[in-house]
């Protein structure tokens, strides 16, 4: 496994071919790679690297992608590979992003059937994450396919940065995205990310029309964490949805950033400033703190949570216990 005819290209001049995945849209000569590192040219024709080929098999808590608006307190099985098409030198993931993790061969047919066994142990489908699972396209088609005719859900945690027909094919077989915006400031992802925020931003509108869509922002210290921007970024989500759950996570040291941890007090005054703006806004990477939900009609408790322990105490089929109020909790 591994080498497999990719989707979404075509044939150019001089034996040149265009990936058209995502918006970097490379255009490879015979025998280069693609930014992702995981398609390439050979013979003419667009080949990924990675079908079938897994570096991470995890049983979680759904909560740990994190998702905590979709099957509280339940497991899913959690599968990555290798390759990116970003570059951000803060990736917490880099050592299976950049392919230096031992892999093992797992066909589609296969990963569908220890899921199904796990259901013993609670667990409600496939999450395909800790790598950028889109540049995996052929292989989370095709194990989505499968799993989803058995009743099984699909999960993508990813950056979203894909173009809109691949993202459009793939969307009936997921049930829920967590959607990673570095940032609102355009010049933060070419710089740091080697990417481009207006795709991502099409992305999560497109995916929040058709499923349960959750967003996660990393916090760097005096990069991507002024309340201008969170506020903004947050004003922006409730434009398209004031129910879209948002997670800001506490930056710690990764690859090449060395910058200490986000301060405490900055991750506070952003959940604040987007709190203005949505429903719904959790911290994440920071150990203790109140990431209970609350209800946004009475205030009334509806899920407890310490660490990764759930307890689902106030919603019922998608209503408050306590006023009535709709509430977008999936699995409830």
């Amino acid at each position: 496994m591994g080498r497999h005819e990719a989707r979404f290209w075509t044939k150019e001049k001089d034996g040149k071919v265009q990936c058209l995945l995502c918006p970097h849209r490379c255009l490879l000569a015979e025998g280069k790679k693609g930014l992702c590192q995981v398609r390439v040219n050979d013979g003419g024709t667009l080949f990924t690297m990675n079908y079938g080929k897994i570096g991470a098999l995890a049983l979680d808590p759904v909560e740990k992608k994190p998702l905590y608006h979709f099957y509280p307190g339940r497991a899913i099985l959690s599968a990555g590979t290798f390759g990116c098409n970003f570059s951000c030198g803060f990736c917490q993931n880099y050592e299976l992003v950049a392919g230096n993790v031992p892999t093992s061969d797992l066909e589609p047919e296969k990963l569908v059937e220890l899921a199904e066994e796990l259901k013993e142990r609670d667990n409600i489908g496939i999450a395909y994450t800790y790598a950028e699972p889109l540049v995996w396209y052929e292989y989370v088609l095709e194990t989505c396919r499968l799993a989803k005719g058995r009743g099984l859900k699909n999960v993508l945690v990813t950056n979203g940065f894909v173009e809109e027909e691949p993202l459009v094919e793939l969307l009936p077989y997921i049930d829920a995205l967590n959607i990673d915006l570095k940032s609102f400031r355009d010049e933060f992802y070419r710089k740091i990310c080697r990417g481009r925020l207006e795709p991502v931003l099409r992305t999560i509108e497109t995916a929040s029309r058709a499923v349960h869509v959750e967003v996660t922002t990393l916090l760097i210290p005096g990069m991507n964490d002024s309340v201008e921007e969170i506020d903004e970024l947050a004003g922006w989500l409730a434009a398209v949805d004031k129910n879209i759950v948002l997670h800001l996570s506490r930056y710690h040291p990764a690859r090449e950033f060395t910058l200490p941890p986000t301060p405490i007090a900055s991750l506070y005054q952003a959940r604040d400033a987007a709190k203005r703006h949505l429903y719904y806004v959790y911290l994440g990477n920071l150990g203790n703190v109140d990431n209970n939900t609350y209800c946004p009609g009475c205030g009334s408790l509806l899920v407890e949570r310490s660490g990764y322990f759930t307890k689902v105490t106030g919603v019922r089929q998608g209503r408050c216990l306590h006023c009535g109020t709709d509430i977008e909790i999936i699995g409830t």
